[in-house]
């Protein structure tokens, strides 16, 4: 259990600018990660391990990719118990992403939307990041699994963005555990585009042949995912599901964060433009979950995520076809004893 409950803390959050919250734990994180005053958020780890993708699970809670943007507390998220971290989204240049402000909450809901829009530190300085962090270090039976999750930048043009996306992977690959192609994030200009069938395809096509290079060159298969929206329907989700499978993709990541309103309509902060995410998603992104799993099989990779905010809610992402689930929202309103809760919830599910 950490030193420090949770439940001090976040009235003190939550009473700063939601970005600067985050810019506040994130330093803070950063500058305690292996020391002793880790104590405060350190958790032990619930051995739970699933071999999945070619992969040793240590548990089937992660972290979602967009909390640690640039990789900068990979040791200190470890601390908490997650049995896998994804950091990210990288983009090739460093870029500030859009306008602030551009993360609200929406407390009544368990929700947050955030406009953010990739801004992060570049690939140089993320890559940089991941080669600081001591976690691969640790002696220990299964270790933790680091994802690393690429997108695109924002002056690159739609039709060059397959481009972006080799570069990332060229740099990324020889340091991850598994690979995230970020196809879904609402707030890149086009970026939802690469879901249709055709771009898709093309995309695909393109990184399974670097792949196959990088494979050669590092002597490892590293397993990519691909991260899709809520915000699709049946099918949607079957063409993506077959294209997938037609490349040779090792698993996908449902869901990203969903347009739509419609369960928090009236409240503050509604309306504002970008992906919501929390406890509203959780129904849409179980939906997609549970298409996927109709659509590629009994044994093909789903991470689940979207709305997890207590350790039924890990389980419902099981029941709806996802092998392991990650959380980031949860984290936020609840604080990290939801990774140890939905961990063991998990495990004594089945």
């Amino acid at each position: 259990m950490p030193l420090l409950p949770y439940a001090l803390a976040r009235p003190f959050l939550f009473g700063l600018d939601p970005e600067t919250a985050h810019e506040l734990t994130m330093a803070s994180l950063a500058g305690t990660q292996r020391t002793p005053l880790a104590l405060a958020y350190c958790s032990g780890r619930v051995d739970d391990p699933l071999i999945l993708a070619g992969l040793t699970f240590p548990n089937r809670v992660g972290l979602a990719a967009g909390l640690d943007k640039n990789a900068r507390c990979i040791d200190g998220l470890a601390a908490m118990g997650f049995g896998f971290v994804e950091v990210g989204t990288v983009t090739p240049k460093a870029q500030p992403g859009n306008p602030k402000p551009r993360m609200f909450r929406l407390p009544q809901a368990n929700a947050l939307i955030n406009r953010l829009g990739f801004n992060n530190d570049g690939l140089d300085a993320f890559i940089a990041n991941v080669q600081k962090s001591g976690f691969r270090k640790q002696k220990v039976k299964h270790p933790l699994l680091l994802g690393l999750n690429i997108g695109k930048n924002a002056a690159t043009p739609i039709e060059n963005a397959v481009d972006d996306y080799l570069i990332c992977l060229d740099g990324v690959y020889p340091h991850a555990d598994y690979v995230t192609v970020n196809i879904s994030s609402p707030n890149t200009k086009n970026l939802r585009a690469l879901q249709s069938d055709e771009a898709l395809d093309t995309l695909l096509g393109r990184i399974a042949e670097r792949r196959e290079t990088l494979a050669a060159q590092h002597g490892k298969h590293v397993p990519i995912f691909v991260k899709i929206a809520p915000d699709l329907d049946e099918a949607q989700v079957e063409v993506i599901a077959a294209t997938l499978k037609r490349h040779g993709m090792d698993g996908v990541v449902a869901t990203n964060t969903t347009l739509s309103r419609e369960a928090v309509q009236g409240m503050p902060h509604a309306e504002e433009a970008g992906g919501l995410s929390g406890a509203p998603v959780l129904a849409a992104s179980n939906r997609v979950i549970s298409q996927l799993r109709a659509a590629l099989g009994k044994s093909f990779p789903i991470i689940g995520v979207g709305g997890i905010m207590s350790g039924r809610d890990a389980v419902s992402k099981i029941e709806a076809g996802a092998d392991v689930v990650q959380i980031y929202t949860g984290l936020i309103y609840k604080g990290p004893d939801l990774v140890t809760e939905a961990a063991l919830a998990i495990k004594k599910s089945r």
